[in-house]
């Protein structure tokens, strides 16, 4: 690692180097938007003022194939954080114990975490513990460690840190939730970038990255205990997300504060567009927008029809079997109407016959507090429906 640069004295314009460090990545990486790049940027730079944050966001390089460019991200976001440490398939407890380390929290650079939390590694709850405990400046993992005695006794490691991640694929929700999601594609033929060199390259990362520490040197009385305006519709998670990434805007001035709200909404837009919640969500879901469209009750053995008739839907194939009525009485009725009670079937009158089935009043609640905005576009109601209102 080289040597550090001579700090000055003059302030450093900070507008102006967080436009040189998103020059540099856009010299060696194809992200899929301008939003990509400028969330990538203000997360380098956040890296350098995590103590002045409640909370820090996983940054995330995913993507549905290999050779999209992932590690070539992190690559470059390794020479421009502080204290980077690369982490592949390392365990837990190496990771917090690295983070209590008195000589230097690192910035853990998670390459290939589809090997950690992919369908054929299992669950690996004690590593998904700490990135999401870490992502609070409060957050610790507790542990038994031998005393002088010979005995044991709990020790809490802190476990905050910057964690950037790149992998194939999704991550458990709960880390998904809690990041920055950066979906890298393939470069198309006519996007050029430069190879990236380490031996030649580093080095030009790592004025840069001296410069981002003395930056937030001077930075730091203007970050701390900030709370930048969030953009409408930006709430609950997604602004805890986005609140230090806005912070290091405001701090910097120039364009960067409209840029990086116009990166905000355009980022966490297309989360919400590829998040499909849990099974239940989803379920409720598809009831809303595909199933129960302009009428107000529909019969069981209806709903099941067209449930397991959607593409691109899991209903029809739950574990090698389509979904079937005992299994949506059980989903809904961990789900409550507005008058406090869970969501059951009902008597439905129906060509002369009475059936069971659900009523749109009892879903209408949890619809409202579950699932995402509704289609901007209605979509008209499934044939055969029209008679059932």
């Amino acid at each position: 690692m080289s040597a550090p640069a001579p700090k000055s004295s003059a302030p450093i314009d900070g507008a102006a180097l967080l436009d040189e460090v998103e020059r540099f990545h856009r010299r060696f990486n194809v992200f899929p938007s301008e939003a990509a790049y400028v969330a990538v940027t203000l997360w380098d730079a956040h890296a350098h003022l995590l103590d002045c944050f409640d909370s820090t966001p996983r940054l995330a390089f995913l993507s549905p194939e290999p050779g999209s460019g992932k590690s070539r991200a992190l690559e470059v976001v390794e020479t421009l954080v502080p204290e980077p440490m690369t982490a592949v398939n390392a365990s837990a407890a190496a990771l917090f114990r690295s983070v209590s380390n008195p000589n230097g929290r690192p910035t853990i650079l998670f390459d290939e975490i589809d090997t950690v939390f992919g369908p054929k590694a299992g669950d690996n709850e004690e590593l998904r513990g700490f990135l999401n405990a870490g992502h609070r400046r409060t957050g610790v993992t507790y542990r038994c460690v031998a005393d002088a005695a010979g005995g044991q006794s709990v020790q809490a490691f802190p476990s905050y840190c910057g964690v950037a991640v790149a992998g194939l694929g999704n991550l458990p929700d709960t880390i998904m939730t809690r990041s920055v999601i950066i979906r890298m594609r393939r470069r198309a033929r006519n996007e050029k970038v430069e190879p990236f060199r380490a031996r030649m390259h580093e080095v030009e990362g790592h004025k840069l990255r001296d410069q981002l520490a003395e930056w937030a040197d001077h930075a730091r009385g203007f970050v701390m205990g900030a709370w930048p305006d969030m953009p409408e519709g930006v709430a609950d998670r997604p602004a805890d997300v986005w609140e230090p990434l806005l912070a290091i805007a405001d701090a910097v001035g120039g364009t960067w504060p409209d840029r990086a709200r116009a990166a905000c909404v355009t980022l966490v837009t297309a989360s919400r567009a590829n998040d499909k919640g849990s099974l239940g969500i989803r379920l409720l879901t598809d009831l809303r927008d595909h199933v129960m469209v302009g009428i107000d009750r529909l019969p069981t053995v209806a709903i099941l029809d067209r449930l397991n008739a959607l593409d691109d839907a899991p209903w029809a194939d739950l574990q090698g079997k389509p979904l079937d009525n005992r299994r949506l009485s059980k989903m809904l009725a961990d789900y409550m109407t507005a008058d406090n009670e869970p969501i059951g079937s009902r008597n439905i009158k129906a060509g002369g016959s009475v059936l069971k089935g659900y009523y749109g009043e009892d879903l209408h609640d949890a619809w409202q507090r579950y699932c995402p905005p509704p289609l901007e576009s209605p979509l008209p109601p499934l044939p055969g429906t029209e008679n059932l209102a």
